[in-house]
């Protein structure tokens, strides 16, 4: 069990167990130069998880590097100070009033919630939001909380993602920002977006990283039970789940049957015979039915197949190459910059334990 951990509501002092079991005071304000202040953003109906999961991933990085290390100072920020109520009924206390914050802010964070069915009830928001965004070293969202970013301006001429079902209305409403709803996190300059609830908790593992190196976001992602961590650049959903299955029989089977048989001959030729169809219609429907062709389908399931061997087996690139049937170590390595951005070898460095 870990060490007990108490929050007093002024957020400025923090009870933290070290990693070997001692219980040390601490005391932080967002004058010290070793505490990072960071804000997140409370409005009516906003959704706990994505303020519960970012902060939990800073507070236990404090914890982790424990009382002489540098550590952050998680408050909540609302219009008004006092109870907000959350998505679901449960009441989150807000310590900080935005329109009357001076102190300095290292990274200011915006939550989702019923932003894009009730605009209304968030219109002063982004107004300060645009404020605040002058004061602070960096800002970030997770889910819906992109919305009030570009409201606020803040994604004009930037890359961002939000939560997949918002991906089309953020484009729609804000089309001077380059939506990409597909990915789990996304870094523009200063400004990061992410999708929904837990890729906030990879964001945020992120954050950490860029502030505390990878040993600390290892371990705060260990202590929590999570993956360290996604690359932002992969999708939200597994290729299966992406995809929307085929509406006819041939196909459909032809779909259900490749994850299992990767490294045998998937050429247009090879699977328009297993669908009993000619190749020229077999392409032409299977991009029509799947929104893909046959050989980028095939692709992202070869490099979704390759991430779980690589994440839970110590077998080389070089076999996992071949297991997933690309054959050469190069064409893994170019699908995997294609799809995730990051190379095989990197991607796996995210599941290495410390030795």
């Amino acid at each position: 069990m870990l060490p007990r951990e108490r929050f007093r509501a002024d957020s400025r002092y923090f009870t933290v167990g070290r990693l070997d079991g001692a219980a040390n005071d601490l005391t932080m304000t967002a004058s010290s130069p070793s505490v990072r202040r960071v804000l997140i953003v409370a409005y009516p109906d906003v959704q706990l998880l994505d303020i519960a999961g970012p902060s939990s991933v800073f507070q236990m990085a404090s914890w982790v590097v424990g009382p002489n290390g540098p550590s952050y100072q998680v408050e909540i920020a609302a219009t008004q100070q006092g109870a907000v109520k959350t998505k679901g009924g449960l009441l989150i206390h807000a310590t900080v009033a935005l329109d009357k914050l001076r102190e300095p802010v290292d990274t200011l964070l915006v939550p989702g919630g019923e932003i894009t069915l009730k605009p209304e009830a968030v219109s002063e928001l982004p107004p300060q939001l645009r404020l605040l965004a002058h004061r602070v070293r960096r800002i970030a969202s997770v889910c819906t909380g992109s919305f009030l970013l570009a409201r606020a301006g803040l994604l004009d001429g930037r890359r961002a993602t939000t939560h997949w079902v918002a991906g089309e209305e953020l484009k729609r409403q804000h089309p001077l920002c380059e939506v990409s709803p597909d990915q789990i996190f996304i870094r523009d300059g200063n400004v990061w977006t992410s999708a929904g609830v837990t890729s906030g908790i990879d964001m945020s593992l992120a954050l950490v990283e860029e502030d505390l190196g990878q040993k600390v976001a290892r371990q705060v992602a260990r202590m929590l039970v999570v993956y360290l961590r996604r690359p932002g650049g992969q999708s939200q959903f597994s290729v299966q789940m992406a995809s929307q299955w085929a509406s006819s029989n041939p196909i459909r089977e032809v779909q259900e049957w490749l994850p299992e048989h990767l490294k045998e001959d998937l050429s247009v030729e090879a699977l328009a015979r297993r669908a009993a169809m000619s190749p020229r219609n077999f392409a032409r429907e299977f991009h029509a039915q799947i929104g893909a062709t046959p050989a980028k389908y095939i692709e992202r399931i070869r490099v979704e197949t390759a991430r779980g061997l690589l994440e839970t087996t110590r077998w080389t690139v070089k076999e996992i190459a071949r297991e997933v049937g690309f054959g050469t170590l190069e064409t893994l390595h170019r699908a995997f910059k294609r799809s995730l951005g990051v190379t095989p070898s990197e991607y796996r460095q995210r599941f290495v334990s410390d030795s």
